[in-house]
């Protein structure tokens, strides 16, 4: 059957934050202002829909394709899952300032207490400016133990902190304690939700003397205690070769490298692909020679029924390979 669908990019969806700064727009190309924080490239979070913006879809949110094209979109098992609700959200981040250190629950205890999805993410590093994350802690750690360094004021003191350069990629499951500091300019998938819990936002204070709320009771059922020597994300970075990085419920991640073509089999994979360019420009061939161009910044959404595609740089170029199995 000829294929009805085709690559699509949405509109993306930009979140001024205190913490933000400019290079969503000068290195990854999108219309922020100076203080843009995020960058949503593909949501189906309510209220912050994406919105097709190339082809004959264009201007269709992506809630109204889902209904319309359903497991063609989305893929069957995806389609029976989730239903018109899309499970991941992909966004870029630029951190100019530390943000909060905060943890996220996962499916069951987010079922329970907020009737969501728990949130586990990952990260990948597209510029560091000296700039680390805070991920996990840097001994071991139990209940009291953190209780108490929450209750004297030295959590900071237990936290781990990595310094990241570009490439890197950190996998971050619900309840591992996290932060992103200043310098970052990231990628980020993860799982459609946006609960957070606030565990410590380094005594900063509104022009009252106020804090941020702190979120301290709910978070502490929520966190990972555990303890672990490496927290980076172990891959081998391959030319030409698609490199899996995260394998998950939630979602499995490849990092490609290329500079010739590599060609593209779905036909063992019931579901949609996503590709986030990290640095140059692609072509992505389809159908009957049909293309649509990728570059640094920039998501393209891949239909389920897309089964066969071929990348070819323009230059090198880095992508990420997104989908669920």
């Amino acid at each position: 059957m000829e294929a009805k669908l085709y690559p699509l990019k949405f509109k993306p969806i930009l979140k001024d934050k205190i913490w933000g700064g400019p290079k969503l727009r000068d290195v990854l190309g999108k219309n922020a202002s100076d203080k843009a924080g995020e960058s949503w490239e593909i949501s189906g979070f309510e209220g912050d829909i994406s919105v097709a913006e190339n082809g004959f879809l264009a201007g269709n949110s992506l809630q109204e394709l889902a209904e319309i094209y359903m497991g063609d979109l989305l893929g069957d098992s995806i389609y029976e899952r989730f239903g018109m609700e899309f499970p991941l959200l992909i966004k870029f981040i630029d951190a100019t300032d530390i943000l909060s250190v905060q943890v996220h629950p996962g499916d069951a205890l987010a079922k329970e207490r907020h009737s969501s999805y728990g949130k586990t993410e990952m990260r990948y590093i597209v510029e560091s400016d000296k700039g680390q994350l805070i991920v996990g802690f840097n001994q071991e750690m139990e209940k009291e133990k953190y209780l108490q360094h929450t209750k004297g004021g030295s959590l900071k003191e237990v936290l781990n902190y990595e310094t990241v350069a570009p490439g890197d990629i950190y996998f971050m499951p619900a309840g591992r304690v996290h932060a992103i500091g200043a310098g970052v300019l990231l990628a980020e998938i993860q799982q459609t939700s946006d609960l957070t819990y606030r565990i410590y936002d380094w005594d900063r204070t509104d022009e009252q003397g106020k804090g941020r709320e702190l979120h301290t009771d709910l978070a502490l059922d929520a966190i990972d205690f555990s303890f672990h020597k490496q927290y980076k994300t172990p891959y081998q970075a391959l030319l030409n070769s698609t490199v899996n990085a995260v394998d998950s419920p939630y979602f499995t991640t490849s990092v490609i490298h290329l500079d010739q073509p590599v060609e593209k089999d779905f036909n063992m994979i019931d579901s949609f692909v996503i590709y986030m360019c990290m640095e140059g420009t692609a072509g992505i061939t389809y159908g009957k020679g049909e293309i649509e161009t990728i570059k640094k910044g920039e998501t393209i959404l891949i239909p389920a029924e897309l089964k066969s595609l071929a990348l070819i740089p323009t230059e090198a170029s880095t992508l990420l390979e997104v989908y669920l199995k």
